[in-house]
């Protein structure tokens, strides 16, 4: 059997050579697995030479296994959502004989991570996320995935039948009002249409987060604070990208994914969010105007190499990871706010000033839901001293009259 299998792998790497694809089988051991260039598991742009233990015996029948897991991680690799977390997982031992060891608990088990899987390939075939692929898969990283292993986890505690009362119990796990339960709610919800399950009339209701939580909404920095933070960044292009996200609003990421050329002498200064960001393509326009100037932003219409150099490749990275790299310069810096602050405060500037909540929300890039929920509190004194004012202007004329 040995010689055999061993024979038959060098056959289909050969034909993997032919194809150009990098990847190889292996036989370590008794198992099989994958050999070749990979995603640097650190994050970076290197695709070292890595292995996967896919747990799967070296036979014949254990190879069409293989080849068709190939198939599974050549396709995430062409989607940018190669996940370590998953394959490590498929390394354990083979479902067969966990099967064979747990009886019926673990094959109810094995069904929910497979509507997982499921549910996940679905996310990805959806055509409106298929135009911007390096944003959905942002999206599945950060505001699905998290969600679903926690539902994985509970599941495991409680029994992992995919039912309303599942749903309502990681729900539950949140704190009330919170962007995690907010984001849980929606992930939730998606992977519940897509299983045909009935949630709550209220589940909105029940999801939803009422504004930024308390620490944050004390710790937005005001307009002078900003100015001064700027002062304490000694790096001149990180003091750029201090000033882009300040006056633009911009997402930590977006700060790289932006046509910057109307800022050049001439310019109308309204800059341009590019589709590989994570939300599309859109307009943003600058509040406080005179910081263009200011932080010397006016530069980088004609130069934006000027920016810190920083791998935008998404064939390599992924916008979580650029995003993540403008956070650790902040707190390398000692800034007293995150990156996110200086987007809350863009947007609660444009409150104060009476911009429309669709045009604002239109700016940042999400829906005007999100924007009324988050911005609910300088939204709602916005709309009352309207009121108040409308009310002593009209006092005013009759006691005048």
């Amino acid at each position: 059997m040995g010689t055999q299998i061993e024979a038959a792998l060098a056959e289909q790497n050969a034909l993997l050579s032919a194809a150009g694809i990098g990847l190889r089988f292996e036989k370590r051991g008794e198992r099989l697995g994958l050999r070749g260039p990979l995603p640097c598991r650190q994050g970076r742009a290197a695709h070292p030479v890595q292995r996967i233990s896919l747990g799967l015996p070296a036979t014949p029948d254990g190879l069409e296994q293989a080849k068709a897991q190939l198939k599974d991680v050549l396709r995430q690799l062409q989607q940018q959502r190669f996940d370590w977390s998953f394959w490590a997982r498929q390394g354990k031992p083979g479902t067969q004989q966990l099967l064979e060891t747990n009886g019926p608990r673990y094959q109810e088990r094995a069904g929910f991570d497979l509507v997982i899987q499921e549910f996940e390939e679905a996310f990805f075939r959806d055509p409106r996320r298929r135009r911007n692929p390096s944003g959905a898969k942002t999206t599945w990283t950060s505001a699905y995935r998290p969600y679903l292993r926690r539902m994985a986890a509970l599941a495991g505690e409680s029994g992992p039948a995919l039912d309303r009362r599942l749903f309502e119990q990681v729900l539950e796990s949140y704190e009330p009002t919170s962007r995690s339960r907010q984001q849980c709610g929606t992930a939730l919800a998606a992977l519940a249409r897509h299983r045909a399950i009935a949630l709550p009339e209220d589940w909105s209701e029940r999801a939803a987060g009422y504004g930024l939580h308390a620490a944050q909404f004390r710790r937005l920095p005001s307009d002078s604070q900003i100015v001064d933070g700027i002062e304490r960044v000694p790096n001149p292009s990180w003091r750029l990208a201090y000033g882009l996200m300040a006056t633009y609003g911009l997402r930590n990421h977006e700060v790289f994914f932006c046509d910057l050329s109307a800022l050049a002498p001439g310019g109308d200064r309204v800059i341009r969010v590019l589709p590989t960001s994570k939300t599309g393509e859109h307009q943003v326009w600058p509040f406080q105007p005179d910081w263009v100037e200011r932080f010397g932003l006016e530069q980088l219409g004609e130069a934006p190499q000027l920016l810190p150099q920083v791998s935008t490749d998404l064939r390599r990275t992924t916008l979580q990871q650029v995003g993540r790299r403008v956070a650790e310069q902040f707190h390398r810096y000692g800034l007293s706010h995150t990156p996110y602050d200086l987007r809350h405060a863009w947007a609660v500037r444009t409150i104060h000033i009476g911009l429309p909540d669709t045009v604002s929300a239109r700016m940042m890039g999400h829906s005007v839901a999100i924007h009324t929920r988050t911005y609910h509190h300088w939204i709602t004194r916005r709309d009352q001293q309207q009121a108040v004012d409308t009310a002593l202007a009209r006092l005013a004329q009759t006691k005048a009259a």
